[in-house]
């Protein structure tokens, strides 16, 4: 066994999955599986799918060549880039676009190809990320999508929670299907796709306040994590897909105040220290390269996360009941962020699991 090391139960993961799509159905969305934030790992990719889900989405092309063999439809989630046109429409099958100069290459990109692509204009509800904040330009887009070869306007999307931390809200919802029907009225057409939010939109469905015209949620951090709008617990799913584990290095019994402490830390921060007396302190080998340690949570509650440097985790062994010994391994439960970093980290060995 390899530490550090991100455990990843496909279970869970599967399970969750398809508890969403079977919440999502009563209430007549279809949920797209988001596979960032575990990298588009081919083995998270398929659980979702086993799981029932029929569209597969990411943020980086990447991501989405790692499970192109998978006959699902596959939709990239971040903006397209100009520069990868051609790579957009050879590996995704629908993306999210707010920029006409995209719109066009991709037109040619597609056309080239001899492929249909499909998208969904994206227009900015108030999170100020993606998409057009002023609804003659997105109806301007619309136009534009219908006039060109190989494009097919399939539907409207919107981003919430993300940058700005506003929540999807009835009132914001209902203001994207309005402009959906603005944009049917105008051009004669029937968009598909009302795709409203990420997974901080299954609070609103599930309180049956969304409106019944949002048919599509991007879900990732609910099916891997259980987690929606400010990180609470989802209902239907489970909470504990993901855990990291450290081994330990070093234990000392040592002060809990460095002695003459004047200098930054490694960090450039200048640190503070509680003087508890002697205590006795474990290190485990991970540190802030891999990830940010107010994100990790040990999961004896005994122990507590004193600081930590580049390559180091600085645990307090003390109170423990459990007797912890040079090789020891110890458990730790993740926010997102850590999980997205933990992911990302070369140095964290990964490692998928079956109940």
């Amino acid at each position: 066994m390899q530490y550090p090391q991100l455990s990843i139960n496909l279970d869970t993961i599967e399970s969750n999955a398809a508890n969403m799509v079977k919440s999502c159905k009563d209430y007549g969305v279809k949920p797209v599986g988001v596979t960032k934030l575990l990298l588009g790992a081919p083995e998270l990719a398929q659980a979702m799918v086993t799981g029932g889900i029929e569209i597969l989405g990411d943020a980086r092309l990447i991501n989405l060549a790692r499970y192109q063999h998978l006959t699902v439809d596959k939709m990239l989630i971040r903006l397209p880039s100009f520069s990868e046109v051609e790579e957009v429409v050879a590996l995704a099958d629908i993306s999210l676009n707010s920029e006409s100069t995209v719109l066009c290459a991709l037109s040619e990109a597609a056309v080239k190809a001899n492929k249909q692509h499909r998208v969904v204009l994206m227009h900015d509800l108030g999170d100020l990320r993606e998409g057009c904040f002023d609804e003659d330009e997105t109806l301007w887009l619309a136009e534009l999508v219908l006039s060109l070869p190989n494009l097919e306007l399939i539907g409207l999307g919107s981003n919430l929670a993300c940058y700005g931390g506003v929540a999807p809200s009835a009132d914001n919802q209902n203001q994207l299907v309005a402009l959906a029907e603005k944009i049917e009225s105008k051009y004669d057409i029937k968009l598909s796709v009302i795709s409203g939010a990420s997974s901080a939109g299954l609070t609103l469905m599930m309180a049956k306040e969304m409106p019944s015209q949002v048919n599509q949620l991007r879900l990732g951090a609910s099916v891997i994590m259980g987690i929606g709008l400010n990180d609470e617990p989802v209902p239907h799913t489970q909470q504990d897909a993901i855990h990291l584990h450290a081994e330990l290095i070093e234990i000392k019994h040592k002060p809990s105040v460095p002695t003459l402490s004047t200098a930054l830390d490694a960090f450039g921060n200048t640190p503070e220290f509680v003087d508890r007396g002697i205590r006795c302190r474990g290190l485990c080998a991970i540190g802030r390269q891999d990830v940010d340690i107010d994100q990790i949570i040990p999961s004896d509650s005994r122990i507590t996360v004193v600081g930590g440097s580049s390559d180091h985790l600085i645990l307090d062994l003390t109170d423990c009941e459990s007797e912890y010994q040079i090789g020891s391994v110890v458990t730790f439960e993740l926010g997102y962020g850590g999980v997205l970093q933990c992911a990302t980290s070369e140095f964290v060995h990964k490692s998928y699991v079956r109940n």
